[in-house]
């Protein structure tokens, strides 16, 4: 059992809860009190230094909404507050991040998620005890581990790295932070893979001699020697084309490359870090990418959450961006009133942190008052409708559907093509569509032909 050393204090009158969470937290480490009573927590506090306060907002006594204002209140240091919320209560777990709970976990509670949210916040708050983060990653347990993860694999500067994620969740800001975590004296140089043509992507990567082919009227330092010393990215990896993967794996062996039309070795101090947003496994199966190659650059694994799943960092991005505008246009400040917070959450961001930083920055730009409201965020979205309900789960079963929907349409209602595009199994997509009940219309699609393929 891994002893944390994090001492937690659980809040909670419900004794089937209260035994559960002490039950697990117990087995992964941390040091827990449970207190069924806020005002015995709040005294406890006064006197004990817990690492995190996670509570059930379900209390005779007060209110989660009161029991975190009576806590900072009383308290001149009080620890970072978690809340176990009731299924689906979005609008209230809003209110308790705006009054400064750093996270929450709907019930029935996931004790797995629980405790990974916990090591995320404990660490989080022993780190910053040591280094100071300038530009934190987000406020999520998903961000926190993986700020303490680039701690860890900064000393190790030749060790590949290989970055998943969806498109557009931060995988180049994380290879950004690792770099700057290093500490190295080279530049940090990014290449997408998917972006430059077959024909030109080995010259790209490791340069050329002059007259190595036509139009090379002078030698050229590919990405490999422009990033001597620092860190090279590799964006979307997985649409390096087959010809050139074999290069980049003997670059990858022997630490050294060789100029188009060159013939000297050139050393190669730098750290790679590649990303994708496929599934190299798969690639591989598919023989689509090397197997040799993909073990190579996945020494190390970080996987970056896609934004729905790590909503505590949805404000904070939000409120970054804004601050970023601000400084741009000093006249132009804004703020965000009740009803953009609750959109916020609400949404499930298919596009991530992409979509939310450049919707903030459309609403800073086009919203004529200071005050931004969910209309303004996302101006193209219909008003909720009576088959929309309020729930999150309501809202995500719909845009799901349309989203399987589209999909389907675009590729003739072919299931196997469909499940590729989604990136998920055949099996999975059916059992959606069962779920979500959806059929082929043929009034909707016109003249197309054939039934669903199997």
């Amino acid at each position: 059992m891994e002893d944390t050393g994090s001492s937690i204090c659980f809040v909670s009158e419900c004794i089937q809860l209260g035994e559960s969470t002490c039950k697990h937290l117990a087995s992964e480490g941390f040091k827990i009190d449970w207190l069924k009573q806020p005002r015995r927590a709040l005294e406890k506090i006064r006197t004990i230094q817990y690492d995190a306060l996670v509570s059930d907002d379900r209390l005779s006594q007060m209110s989660g909404a009161d029991f975190i204002t009576a806590l900072g209140a009383e308290q001149k240091h009080s620890p970072p507050m978690m809340f176990i919320t009731e299924t689906d209560s979005i609008e209230e777990s809003v209110n308790l991040l705006k009054l400064g709970a750093v996270d929450f976990i709907s019930k029935p509670v996931n004790f797995e998620l629980l405790s990974g949210k916990l090591h995320g916040i404990c660490n989080k708050g022993q780190t910053r005890n040591h280094q100071h983060w300038s530009h934190p990653l987000g406020i999520s347990s998903d961000m926190c581990k993986l700020e303490i993860t680039l701690k860890t694999l900064a000393p190790h500067r030749q060790t590949p790295v290989l970055i998943i994620g969806e498109s557009g969740v931060g995988k180049e800001v994380l290879a950004r932070r690792l770099h700057e975590t290093q500490h190295v004296p080279g530049p940090f140089v990014a290449i997408n893979c998917a972006a430059i043509p077959e024909s030109l992507l080995e010259s790209e990567l490791f340069g050329h001699e002059k007259g190595a082919f036509t139009g090379a009227v002078r030698a050229h330092r590919g990405v490999f020697e422009q990033a001597i010393g620092g860190t090279l990215f590799l964006d979307e990896i997985g649409d390096m084309p087959q010809s050139s993967q074999a290069k980049l794996l003997r670059v990858l062996q022997d630490r050294a490359i060789i100029r188009v039309g060159g013939e000297q070795s050139i050393d190669v101090n730098v750290r790679v870090i590649c990303a994708t947003n496929t599934d190299l496994q798969r690639r591989v199966t598919q023989r689509r990418f090397r197997e040799d190659l993909y073990y190579r650059i996945r020494v190390i694994e970080l996987k970056v959450a896609a934004l729905r799943e790590r909503r505590t960092d949805i404000h904070w991005l939000a409120r970054r961006f804004m601050a970023i505008h601000t400084r741009m246009n000093p006249d132009s400040e804004k703020t965000l009133d009740d009803s953009a917070q609750r959109a916020l959450l609400e949404y499930p961001w298919p596009g991530n942190v992409r979509e939310l930083k450049h919707a903030i920055e459309r609403a800073c730009i086009m919203t004529p008052g200071h005050a931004i409201s969910a209309r303004d965020i996302m101006p193209e979205q219909p008003p909720c409708s009576n088959e929309a309900a309020h729930t999150l789960d309501a809202f995500l079963r719909i845009q799901e559907r349309k989203r399987i929907k589209i999909v389907l349409d675009e590729n003739n209602w072919n299931i196997g093509q469909t499940a590729v595009a989604l990136g998920i199994c055949r099996k999975a997509l059916w059992q959606k569509m069962k779920k979500l009940d959806i059929h082929k219309q043929l009034t909707s699609i016109g003249s197309r032909a054939g039934a669903v393929s199997r």
